[in-house]
């Protein structure tokens, strides 16, 4: 169930986090040019600005970064888009993919959430990149777990996830959260969902899953 508190040893967390990396980075290095130009969950960005922006913490320092962010004039979103956008066009989509491979053990964390949130980014990227281009990779249960564990208000909050009035359920691991009409499906998909994603059609069941579904076209 939702809000436990089974806090995983930081070492099994950096070993997850190294996997996760090196398993993105083999499913990369494998993709198309047309699948690496290709949309993914993240609005307005392709396949290689994901990757660009997966990549962006090993690549430039605290100071660096802090500079790009005044630059940005404080928006933490506008230095991203941006610098996920240049970066994007600055490197091969080898050199993207060899990046993250490279970096498996890099110790970088997200300025807020510590260890976790290191997992959480690099998971949700990735699965940025396969839900929309439609590759059935799995995330290993003990990965997800961590995750999961840490969905709460604050986090919702965080990454602008509205998921008032909706209880998500998963039908493949022991695991809900919140109160309201349920909504169903692949645990790696709720998680999308708490963390402000919208899905392709298919993903999910029950009344509210027109609240969190993708329009094509």
């Amino acid at each position: 169930m939702g809000n436990t508190t089974n806090r995983r040893p930081p070492r099994d967390i950096r070993a997850a986090i190294a996997a996760e990396r090196r398993e993105l980075a083999a499913l990369l290095d494998g993709l198309s040019a047309e699948e690496w130009n290709a949309p993914t969950l993240c609005a307005g960005w392709r396949v290689r600005e994901v990757a660009a922006h997966m990549t962006m913490g090993f690549r430039y320092s605290l100071p660096t970064m802090v500079w790009e962010l005044v630059k940005a004039r404080g928006s933490l979103h506008r230095m991203t888009d941006r610098r996920a956008r240049k970066d994007a066009a600055a490197h091969s989509t080898r050199e993207l993919a060899a990046l993250l491979a490279d970096n498996a053990d890099h110790p970088w964390t997200p300025p807020v959430g510590g260890i976790e949130a290191a997992l959480g980014h690099d998971v949700i990227h990735g699965l940025d990149i396969t839900v929309a281009l439609g590759i059935g990779r799995r995330i290993p249960e003990d990965r997800l777990r961590v995750l999961l564990e840490g969905v709460n208000a604050k986090s919702l909050k965080f990454f602008g996830a509205d998921l008032d009035g909706v209880e998500l359920r998963a039908d493949d691991v022991d695991w809900s959260f919140g109160t309201g009409t349920p909504l169903s499906g692949a645990a790696q998909d709720l998680l999308l969902l708490a963390y402000g994603r919208r899905l392709p059609p298919g993903h999910l069941h029950g009344e509210p899953r027109d609240r969190f579904v993708t329009v094509p076209g």
